[in-house]
């Protein structure tokens, strides 16, 4: 570094470099050997429910299974051509929405608004977890199936947060309030609706295709069960 002298003379000075403690530790062996443990760790979670899921299949049948598959396939598609689709779960997921702003209420009007879509997202979540507990996996498909559901009506909700041109519903009466428009006017995110929306929907396509695919992979475990011996190399 350059500094000017008394005698106005440029004169050079070097600083010692600063301490960042950060760089240290992402270095730190320790901490390496933590990331990997958990790593194997979801490693091996994810190795031993898969070796569950094909050893639940056996005995099952999958042809009554099969007609499900069928549908979300079917719901994919018209979310898919149409954004305004509504599926026959749609009723339900409507109503968890609207519990939902009454469950968060307590909690400040920005959670009260917020609340009917954390609920409708969190209830296909919870029975996940509760279906893993069961050891049902092709329920937990059908649950990412029923996520996905949820998720293409919230991007349309989200879509629609600036136009607000959709015919609002609210239980107890009075006005209804666009959730949306409210939320993303409190963050600041008022003008990207339309790309939180499309994110949303990317994100609904990816749960129903783990829905699709994971479906698919164990009705054909079901209607072809492997021997015991094979699963135990893969």
């Amino acid at each position: 570094q350059l500094i000017l002298t008394r005698d106005n003379t440029l004169s050079s000075q070097i600083q010692p470099l600063e301490y960042k403690p950060g760089i240290e530790k992402c270095l730190n062996p320790g901490r390496q050997e933590v990331m990997f443990q958990h790593m194997e760790r979801i490693k091996e979670f994810f190795i031993n429910s898969y070796h569950e899921a094909m050893d639940w299949c056996r005995g099952k049948n999958w042809v009554l299974r099969m007609p499900l598959l069928i549908y979300f396939t079917y719901v994919l598609t018209r979310h898919l051509a149409d954004p305004m689709y509504e599926s026959l779960i749609g009723a339900l997921n409507l109503g968890i929405h609207e519990l939902g702003h009454y469950v968060f209420r307590p909690f400040g009007e920005f959670m009260h608004a917020a609340g009917g879509t954390i609920l409708q997202c969190l209830a296909p979540v919870f029975s996940m977890i509760m279906f893993r507990r069961l050891r049902d996996y092709f329920a937990i498909a059908a649950c990412f199936g029923w996520l996905s559901t949820n998720l293409f009506s919230v991007a349309t909700y989200v879509a629609d947060a600036r136009a607000m041109k959709l015919k609002l519903v609210t239980p107890g009466g009075g006005v209804a309030q666009h959730d949306w428009n409210y939320l993303l006017f409190k963050l600041g995110l008022l003008h990207v609706d339309t790309t939180l929306a499309l994110l949303i929907r990317i994100t609904a396509c990816a749960s129903m295709l783990i829905c699709l695919a994971g479906g698919a992979c164990l009705l054909w475990q079901m209607a072809h069960p492997a021997e015991p011996d094979k699963l135990s190399t893969l």
